[in-house]
């Protein structure tokens, strides 16, 4: 018994650890997309972006030979993964993102962990919604609002800014549908050769895609356009593989491993503190991170503390 404890409180530790490392990567990215948008459409970008990130997962996946065996056996799961976990996803979140307010978009962006503990609640019986859980959702999707609030403006206006509302929701139930069959459906694939397929597949589609309803991108771009596609290679290459690896650990659940995510805003707004000029902590952020703290540590607390 003590044995088992004890495996519990590493393995608990452990994802812990690495949730939080995937999360401060992907708070990095923000930055990085706001200057690469500046030279090129948001699917080209982010199709370029994700398949030179499931190329640079390549080299961990094995041989070539089980590589490729691998994906001949789980091609459908593959192609159902890459759709709904990058293609659909990322289609819906930039489409979205043009059509509100920042304010609003990161909002909405932010109740990815309840839609996500939503959706897992009614297919799975592992994944219930509990008090406990419930309490840390709204702590967390508070925190994230009182920081997107202090950030700008709300306001929706007109028929297009619900159209912008609806399809990031949309997004974060792609999001949903992914993170449960990757946890849930995918036992006969590595990990790492998942994320690299499916990166490169989606990443792929997402060009096809950009291609038939953007307008045409230049050949040649700056210096600094390089740097940041880099840099988003890199963090989604590493954080979508760490993410998939949590996933499919045995007793994880995808509810609870997303509240993590509300890290992300918490990060991002320290790390636009660190390294943009004339940004700096205020009273309002503050309470929102303050906020998420309390959801996390709440969504941690033992069990009988927290019914106490």
């Amino acid at each position: 018994m003590a044995a088992r404890i004890g495996f519990v409180v590493r393995l608990f530790k452990y994802t812990s650890f690495m949730a939080i490392i995937a999360c401060l990567l992907w708070s990095s990215a923000f930055a990085a997309i706001k200057i690469g948008l500046q030279y090129t459409t948001p699917l080209h970008f982010a199709g370029i972006r994700f398949l030179l990130a499931g190329l640079l997962v390549l080299p961990f996946c094995g041989s070539p030979e089980k590589y490729i065996c691998q994906i001949k056996d789980n091609y459908r799961t593959v192609l159902l993964v890459a759709v709904l976990q990058t293609t659909l996803l990322y289609t819906l979140f930039y489409q979205g993102l043009q059509l509100l307010p920042g304010a609003v978009a990161a909002i909405i962006i932010g109740t990815q962990p309840l839609i996500i503990a939503f959706v897992a609640h009614f297919v799975s019986d592992a994944e219930r919604m509990t008090m406990r859980k419930g309490v840390s959702l709204a702590m967390g999707l508070t925190g994230v609002a009182v920081i997107a609030l202090d950030r700008g403006e709300l306001s929706v206006e007109g028929g297009m800014a619900l159209v912008g509302i609806g399809l990031l929701l949309l997004s974060n139930l792609s999001a949903a549908m992914g993170n449960l069959m990757v946890s849930k459906r995918t036992a006969n694939i590595f990990p790492l050769v998942l994320n690299s397929a499916q990166l490169v597949v989606g990443g792929l589609l997402l060009l096809l895609l950009s291609f038939l309803v953007e307008d045409g991108v230049a050949i040649v771009y700056p210096a600094e356009y390089y740097y940041s596609l880099a840099w988003l290679s890199v963090l989604s290459a590493l954080a979508l593989s760490i993410w998939f690896n949590l996933l499919k650990i045995e007793g994880i659940n995808v509810s609870d491993l997303n509240i993590w995510k509300f890290l992300i805003p918490l990060s991002g707004a320290c790390l636009s503190w660190l390294l943009l000029d004339g940004e700096s902590p205020d009273t309002a952020t503050l309470a929102g991170m303050i906020a998420i703290a309390f959801s996390l540590l709440i969504l941690n607390m033992p069990r009988k503390k927290f019914n106490r």
